[in-house]
């Protein structure tokens, strides 16, 4: 099943955010592990994830570092901050009212 890209754009932040508070990761590593999380439902191209990433970044949520393992080649990773886990908490919060009202609606009524 694909999702729609404009159902997509709303969550992206959340994701990544969410991805990140597990563990530090470089870009392609989070679009497979957001794939296979999702059970390959959700999806983040390189076009989608990089800019957020970037924006992430400048706002202070994220930070980067470059490593490389022995025979490895240099990879940018990416984790979250005290500030990036502050709005994931907020968006957790925002998400969890906006999935309960849609369900509510859904179902034709009050949960």
């Amino acid at each position: 099943m694909t999702i729609n890209k404009e159902l997509m754009k709303g969550s992206t932040v959340i994701l990544i955010l969410t991805l990140l508070d597990r563990k530090p990761m470089y870009g392609y590593e989070m679009s497979k592990e957001m794939e296979k999380s999702s059970s390959g439902v959700l999806t983040l191209k390189e076009g989608t994830l990089y800019p957020i990433l970037h924006t992430l970044e400048s706002d202070g949520m994220v930070e980067s570092y470059w490593s490389s393992g022995e025979g490895e080649r240099k990879r940018k990773y990416y984790q979250i901050t005290k500030k990036g886990q502050g709005l994931l908490k907020e968006k957790q919060r925002e998400w969890i009212s906006f999935r309960t009202a849609v369900d509510q609606v859904l179902g034709g009524g009050p949960a």
